[in-house]
């Protein structure tokens, strides 16, 4: 595949996976039930997360996360000049899945970003349950490196090839049934950039913890699978 298509397909997958898992809690104006939006919430990012990578698995690898491509790249089985179109395209793909979700959302009487978290990733009072940002960086960094780890795993073959949507969707809903109520379920610096651009304020403020943990996540991941790789052959 060109270049050109891989990007169109990362920025698409990323951005239904912004708009789909994010709509499920910004979209949803009734009284909050305890567990059940922790559920819906993770249930809807990873069935996005299946899906995408069934739509655009063969063209692009389904990345859809900074993270995940840093890793990839970490593990020397990603091109590191593509590193930073990649990204680009992510970062365009979950502005643009915010902005269709920022679009519906306003039509709903009495919304707004400033009563709304819209999805947006926190620590301390912002966090669902007030976690401490230290707390919130190792939720983040842990649930990031199984995902990453995962994902680079399940490219190491053919046959793990065509079963990896479905257990990186499983994989990434396992890991925001822990971390939504401690971060609002992150792992990926695009998506939580999206919806931080529209809250604004407090979320573009606490932005940098959720770029900066799922990468070092990521980055260890890469160089777990790269020693391992290394040992076995």
């Amino acid at each position: 595949m060109k270049l050109c298509e891989r990007l169109a397909a990362e920025a698409a997958g990323t951005a239904w996976l912004v708009f789909v898992g994010c709509a499920s809690t910004a979209l949803n104006s009734s009284a909050p039930t305890q567990g059940w939006n922790v559920f819906e919430m993770a249930a809807a990012f990873g069935l996005a997360q299946a899906v995408a990578a069934y739509a655009c698995g063969r063209i692009s690898s389904a990345h859809f996360n900074p993270a995940v491509t840093i890793g990839y790249a970490i593990a020397g089985r990603f091109r590191t000049r593509e590193v930073a179109p990649y990204i680009a395209a992510q970062n365009a793909g979950a502005i643009v899945g915010a902005a269709l979700l920022a679009a519906v959302a306003s039509g709903r009487p009495g919304f707004a970003f400033a009563v709304s978290d819209f999805g947006s990733n926190g620590y301390g009072e912002h966090s669902p349950c007030e976690y401490v940002p230290s707390a919130v960086f190792a939720v983040e960094l842990a649930m990031t490196f199984a995902f990453a780890l995962l994902h680079l795993v399940m490219s190491t073959s053919a046959q793990r090839r065509r079963t990896a949507p479905a257990a990186l969707g499983a994989c990434l809903a396992a890991a925001y049934l822990i971390a939504i109520p401690v971060s609002n379920g992150g792992l990926n610096p695009a998506r939580s950039t999206g919806p931080a651009l529209f809250v604004g304020e407090w979320a573009l403020d606490q932005l940098w913890l959720f770029w900066a943990a799922p990468m070092l996540g990521a980055i260890a991941a890469g160089f777990f699978l790269r020693v391992v790789l290394r040992r076995g052959g």
